[in-house]
This record gives structure tokens, sequence and C-alpha cells, in this order.
């Protein structure tokens, strides 16, 4: 009986210390606040908010001017705080501030937290600075020919020199039956470029989502079918020969989750070499002409990255490919810059150009939003900013082009593929400049 009680108050002594051991080490790993995005954003202040650290007796608020806080807004050097908010306010319109907390427990007092970009809002228009102006590479916009005039077609002059049509050059649409083309809307992008001295992006020859009834339920042999894909790439290619200057030559080959090549319909009947194939017909159609592959989720999914960088590797031993297109739908939250980073490390690496292919940025990919909030909307716009500025660190050897998807907010295709609100874009319903638009610019500096 007295051996059992000896284990008992054993055990309970061990477990006494091992939950403060944990407590302690609970203690020491969240003794440092993190500070959360400003929120309440005024054109004079916000509110400045971060997480309760375990036992914390107050909290010291710090407010600069400075990334460095080598200086301090006047009552904000070490402002102490016992809640877990505190608006600053006074602040100057349009100018940026640096925030960053510290816990403190009795004399204790804990290492700063990560630092938070405030950025005050204007007052007035975001800045109307034309892109092309300020860029080093070619900055690009989505077309249809139907919206080729107006204000539509003002700004399109005013901010881009590279155009890409939306969807009017892919299969279904320029060879809608077996051994018919309707090239009408494409000849109109065409002449457009080339009236207003614009580069010409050739999107897509083969994608599997755009490719016509009478394809997919093709009849004939795979040899025959083979010839057709031949005889459409070659007629395409040799058309616009010296007009398009670059062709997606296909579009999203590479299956989501497994990272294996798509079993669309030109995989099943042409077998898994297809791409080259493709790539090949196009190559000989017109030499001149800039190839690249193009596809999404680059940035945000490792290895589907590397099944894309090894369709490149493949293509390039014959030289059929010489660039690379990142599809670049995302949120403002992600993916991480570092993975962003990743696809133009690994683009360049193998000496093949970059193409920033289909940008938008979703600024509601939670649907939690009914309107664009003005922390959002600043959110937004540093991902732009954060875009751009990968972008433009690209050796100018490896830079192609970054393309915007899309002109304005209610344009986007997001609104009906997601059934949600979202002002993914850099312009307005009444095409005035957003601040992501403002992020772009700033990306350049």
């Amino acid at each position: 009986m007295k051996i059992r009680q000896a284990l008992s108050i054993l055990f309970i002594s061990l477990f006494v210390l091992s939950c403060s051991k944990s407590d302690e080490a609970e203690e020491v790993v969240a003794g440092v606040p993190s500070a959360y995005a400003a929120a309440k954003l005024t054109n004079d202040g916000f509110t400045a908010n971060w997480t309760r650290v375990y036992h914390a007796d107050k909290y010291l608020v710090d407010v600069s001017t400075k990334a460095d806080f080598s200086t301090f807004l006047p009552n904000y050097n070490a402002l102490s705080v016992t809640a877990l908010t505190v608006d600053i306010s006074g602040l100057t319109a349009g100018v940026s501030y640096y925030y960053r907390v510290r816990a403190v427990r009795g004399a204790l007092i804990s290492a700063f937290s990560n630092v938070i970009t405030a950025e005050i809002l204007s007052t007035g228009p975001e800045p109307t600075t034309a892109l092309k102006d300020v860029a080093n590479f070619n900055v690009g916009m989505i077309v249809r020919s139907s919206k080729l005039t107006g204000q539509t077609s003002d700004i399109i002059l005013r901010e881009f020199d590279n155009i890409t049509s939306e969807y009017e050059m892919k299969m279904d649409k320029m060879y809608p039956s077996n051994g018919t083309y309707d090239f009408v809307a494409v000849d109109k992008i065409v002449k457009y470029a080339t009236d207003n001295n614009l580069n010409l992006h050739g999107h897509a020859l083969i994608w599997h989502n755009a490719t016509p009834d009478w394809v997919t339920k093709f009849s004939g042999t795979n040899a025959e079918f083979e010839t057709m894909v031949k005889g459409y790439i070659t007629t395409v290619v040799t058309r616009y020969k010296g007009k398009i200057k670059s062709w997606d030559v296909v579009n999203e080959a590479v299956e989501d989750g497994s990272n294996t090549l798509r079993n669309s319909i030109f995989r099943q009947k042409m077998g898994d070499d297809y791409i080259k194939k493709c790539y090949q017909w196009a190559r000989d159609a017109d030499p001149a002409c800039k190839l690249f592959y193009n596809d999404y989720n680059f940035a945000s999914n490792a290895g589907k990255r590397a099944a894309i960088f090894k369709i490149a590797d493949d293509l390039k031993v014959n030289n059929l490919i010489d660039g690379l297109g990142a599809q670049m739908h995302i949120s403002y939250k992600s993916p991480a810059a570092s993975d962003i980073q990743a696809v133009v490390n690994g683009t360049v690496s193998r000496n093949l150009l970059m193409h920033f292919s289909e940008l938008d940025i979703q600024a509601n990919p939670d649907n939690n939003m009914t309107t664009l909030t003005p922390e959002r909307a600043i959110e937004q716009k540093n991902k732009y900013k954060e875009v751009v500025k990968i972008f433009n660190a690209i050796p100018k050897a490896n830079q192609y082009a970054l393309t915007v998807w899309g002109l304005r907010d209610s344009e986007s295709w997001l609104i009906s593929f997601w059934g949600h609100a979202d002002w993914p874009l850099m312009y307005n319903d009444d095409y005035s400049a957003k601040k992501a638009h403002t992020g772009f610019l700033e990306g350049l500096k």
C-alpha cells in the first residue's frame, strides 16, 4: 500500500512539473505579441491591434514614419496600453506609418513584435501616371474585339504596350467546325495592335477548356486527329506570322493534385508527347515567334511548379520553347513572395523568358465583404506592389511582359467563376484608378 501511495505521489509530482515546464515554455514562446494589420483606416488615423500575451500586464506601442523607428511620433514612443488595441490619430493623409508592440510583465519586457505598415488614406484621386512610361518592361492588358473603343481603348493606349486576347484566340473560337476557320475577331485585334504599335501575345492555341465539341468528339483515327491538329496550328501561326510575335502554344497541361499530364483529348489521341509535337509545328510555322507554356498555380504549388519546369526542360532540349507564363491569379494574402520568386528563379536559371501572364489579385477570396474596404484596398495595393517589384528585379534579358487580366473590376472573370463580389483589378467601373494601380507604380520604384 505504501509503495502504491509513493508511486501515486511520484506520478502527481512529475505531472505537476511537466505542466509547469509546459506553461513556462508557452510563456516564452508566446511572450512576444504579433501585430495585426492596421484597422479602421481614415484620412488622419488608424487602429493598431495585436495578439494577447499570456499574463502580460500591459503593452508598449511605438509609431514612426520610419521603418527602422529611428524617430518616433510624439506621444507614441513606448506608449503604455492595457488593452489589445489603441487608436492612433492626428496623422497626415497619404503618409505611411509603422507600428510595433512589446509586452510587459512585471519588470520583464518582451522583444518587439513584427512591424506593421499603415498607409493613411489619401484625400484625392490616385496618381494616373501611365504604367508603360515608368516600366522598363512590357506592360500588358487583355482585350476583346468588341471593346477596342471609347474609354477602354483610351486607357489601353495610354497605359499599356502589350495586349493579349482574353478568349478570342482559342481553338473553339478560331476553329468552330471541321475545315472552317473564323478569324474575324482575331483580325480585328491584330489590326488594332498593328495600327497602335502594340505588341500582341497569342493566347492560346491548345487548351482543354476551349476545345470545340467536334474536336472532343472527333470520329476519325488518332493519326487523322494528329493531322488535323497540325493543320490547325500551322494555319493559325502562319496566318499571323510576324504580327503575333509570341504564342501560348499549350495552356494548363498539368493536372491539379497529381501534377501529371492532364488527360485531355489531345493526350488521349496523340500520346504523352503531344506537347512536343504542338510546339514543333508552331516552331516550323514561324521560327521567329516566341513560344510559351502557360499555367496557373505556378507559384502556390511546389509540385506543380516542378512539373511545369520538367515540361520546359523537355522542350528546351529541342529548342522548342522560349518562355514560361505564370498565371498570377492570386489573392491579397497568398502566395508568399518567396513562392513567386521561386517561379522566377527556376525560369531565369533555364535562360527562359518570364511572363507574369494573367495578373489579378482577389480582395475578397473568403467572401466576407460586400464592399472593398479601405484596409483591404491597401492590402491589395501592397500585393500588387510586391508582384511588380519581383518582376521588375528580373534580369532584363529574361523579362517578357507583365499582363494584367482585366481592366475594370466588374469585367473580371472571377466574379462569375467564384459567384461572389470581388474587386481584383486596377480600375473602378468609372475608369478611375484604384490603389491597386498605385501599388503597380510603387513596385516599379
